[in-house]
């Protein structure tokens, strides 16, 4: 036995909710370690005792390994817990946790090592027996040597950061062209991921599934497959949705997978959780992809299935127990779904979003689980992964838990941050998905033609349910209080201006039966968007192509939270929140925020001299490739954004010379702040 009394978790947000709660069940006392900017999130409330680590930036907080070692020497843990992501696959922190005497809640630091490294991984399962993808491993890493060997290998090739995960590091190469931009693209991007830019080929698979195995090892020489989950809708090589078990999985194939999986922890030496990924072709043919030595983010549909709490198992493991089960006595029963909830805007080309979370109203119900660490007025920046919250959902059947997890997309209230929560429900009534033959090119096929993955539009009823509450400011008081735009005198008309995110409206508000709670609300939409089945017939304005779409809303009950109004002879319900000269609501995956411009001046517009290049999400400028007065070709990648954990190149859109540049290599920047002006080429110049 290595006993230990108190457990330092080396992680933030819900992973460290997740593994704070776990080790609470089991008594043990537990430390959480924050960054400035976590000084006051959930899981330093829930952790026993607290030590800060520095500055909000990882690198000075959560990856620091000599900060988290004198926060355990500081509070007296003796074990620590990594999570995933951050340290947790970090061979030099598992070699100083071991060095200071604490138990590393984890493998064996030579497992990590061997599979922290693509390349090196990829050997040791060849030479296990475990099935591979074809493809270049070789040390040698310079352009010359990988062209060559893509050639070999054939087109499409996969680039991949050998000391990689998450999908960072990757470029997918289509043509022998593009090959050096992705070889500079994925160093860059593991080079400051991993501190490693070293690189990897694969022949590319364009259609496979995904599908990974979830393993346990003790140090009595046992170990064990807890069943596969399917992670087949990715994008960018980040899984979204997870479930357990796969729809495309037989008991034979899974038998085989499991058993290679258990083949590659044991050639490893391998103890505790771990997770062994493969890609199965169309013809059930699988392939070893690689294998992450901690526990997973979709954990929670292998603890549904199974009735385990794995974080517990990693715990008795670290702690020297044998495993609880042998591998005939694993049983999975029903079916479970999880979504991931990111701070992101997939209207937007899924950029990373920030704000403050204003209301936080998770579902709940039979089957419905929810892991986060999000709270009503945490602010949700851009330095770490955008990753809020995972809603997962357990069915009888596959198809029950696909119905629950839908609800509760539709339940669950989160206004502040943009997310793709509409979208994540999207997927999950898209006709293949609900077929279960998604692969991993799901979202790339269906994106263009799935209207139900594209932004909903906004009913005309939210619109005009906002319009009321920002006319009438009242509108945070009782039930009892008067109702906005209430007058003794009786009629009022309200003319608001209000932005909607690039659109900006006119709205009439028509208090005449206030009283009463009824309004009848105006606004001009462009012709064909504004009829609905809560709004009148629209009124064409001549000579314009623009429609006025006019709605009857009766307000029922408003309390600063929830709304219940009726319209179009329907009863609703809209969480909403008021801030200043903004509303705020949510109804059923329709979201709607308003900004009231009405004594705003209009903004002045005028041409900007040359081509302004800003930043399209809050984030650090992590590389700056050009200099003023360089000339740029249309295409040309001009500066490297960072946010989140990932990169994004803002290239030229046209042959041109830089006039300006206006930030510098590390500087933290907001959104759409110019970064670098262009003087547009005159056609002809070149």
């Amino acid at each position: 036995m290595r006993r230990f009394h108190k457990v330092l978790v080396a992680n933030r947000g819900e992973i460290a909710v997740r593994v704070l709660r776990s080790a609470h069940a089991l008594g043990y006392a537990t430390v959480a370690v924050h960054s400035e900017a976590d000084c006051e999130a959930l899981h330093v409330r829930l952790a026993d005792e607290a030590v800060e680590l520095g500055p909000a930036p990882s690198r000075e907080s959560y990856l620091s390994i000599p900060r988290i070692l004198d926060a355990a020497r500081r509070t007296g843990a003796d074990a620590i817990h990594p999570g995933y992501g951050f340290l947790s696959e970090n061979p030099e922190f598992a070699e100083a946790c071991a060095a200071a005497g604490l138990t590393f809640v984890g493998p064996p630091t030579e497992a990590i090592r061997l599979m922290g490294n693509k390349r090196l991984a990829k050997l040791a399962m060849q030479r296990s027996g475990v099935p591979c993808v074809p493809g270049y491993e070789g040390a040698a890493q310079d352009d010359e040597t990988l062209l060559r060997e893509a050639r070999r290998i054939g087109w499409p090739v996969m680039v991949k950061a050998a000391a990689g995960g998450g999908g960072r590091g990757m470029r997918l190469t289509l043509r022998e062209e593009d090959l050096a931009e992705n070889l500079r693209a994925a160093r860059a991007e593991a080079s400051a991921a991993f501190g490693s830019g070293e690189l990897l080929l694969e022949r590319a698979l364009l259609a496979p599934r995904h599908v990974e195995v979830q393993i346990f090892a003790d140090r009595h020489g046992h170990a064990i497959w807890l069943g596969e989950r399917d992670c087949s809708i990715q994008r960018r090589h980040q899984k979204l949705v997870e479930e357990a078990p796969s729809p495309a999985v037989t008991a034979e194939l899974r038998r085989r997978m499991g058993e290679a999986a258990v083949a590659a922890a044991r050639a490893c030496g391998y103890v505790g959780a771990g997770t062994v990924e493969f890609l199965v072709d169309a013809e059930r043919s699988f392939y070893f992809l690689e294998m992450n030595t901690r526990l997973q983010v979709e954990h929670p549909v292998t603890e549904l299935v199974t009735g385990l709490d794995l974080v517990a198992w990693q715990l008795d493991v670290a702690a020297g127990l044998p495993l609880p089960l042998a591998q005939e006595e694993v049983e999975a029963r029903g079916h479970a779904i999880e979504v991931r909830l990111n701070a992101e805007d997939p209207a937007n080309g899924f950029l990373p979003q920030t704000g403050l979370v204003r209301r936080w109203r998770p579902a709940s119900g039979p089957g419905v689980r929810i892991d986060t660490g999000l709270f009503e007025g945490l602010a949700v920046g851009s330095h770490y992964d955008p990753l809020l919250a995972k809603v997962i959902a357990w069915g009888r059947d596959r198809e029950e838990a696909r119905r629950r997890l839908v609800h509760a997309l539709e339940e669950s209230v989160l206004l502040g941050v943009t997310t793709n929560r509409a979208f994540l429900a999207g997927v999950l009534r898209n006709p293949r998905f609900v077929a279960g033959e998604a692969t991993t090119a799901f979202l790339a096929q269906e994106l263009p033609r799935d209207p139900g993955l594209a932004a909903p539009p906004t009913p005309p009823a939210l619109l005009a349910l906002g319009a009321v509450l920002l006319a009438g400011r009242t509108a945070e008081s009782p039930r009892n209080a008067a109702p906005p735009g209430w007058r003794s005198a009786g009629r009022s008309v309200h003319t608001l201006r209000l932005r909607q995110g690039e659109a900006v409206h006119t709205v009439e508000v028509d208090f005449a039966e206030a009283a009463g709670g009824r309004y009848r609300v105006a606004w001009l939409e462009p012709a064909g968007r504004g009829a609905s089945e809560d709004s009148a017939r629209p009124e064409p304005v001549e000579g314009r192509a623009t429609e006025r779409v006019q709605v009857e809303l009766e307000l029922l009950h408003h309390d600063g939270a929830v709304a219940e109004f009726r319209a179009g002879g329907v009863r609703r319900r809209a969480a909403y929140a008021l801030a200043g000269d903004r509303v705020l609501v949510d109804a059923a995956l329709a979201q709607l925020e308003l900004a009231d411009e009405t004594h705003t001046p209009a903004a002045r517009t005028g041409a900007r001299h040359g081509g302004p290049i800003a930043a399209p999400m809050d984030g650090i400028v992590a590389a700056l490739l050009v200099a003023e007065g360089d000339r740029v070709e249309k295409g040309q990648t001009l500066a490297v954004v960072e946010a989140m954990k990932m990169q994004h190149a803002l290239k030229a859109g046209f042959h041109g010379t830089v006039l300006r540049t206006l930030a510098r290599e590390g500087a933290q920047v907001k959104a759409r702040q110019v970064l670098l002006e262009l003087e547009p080429e005159e056609e002809g110049a070149r």
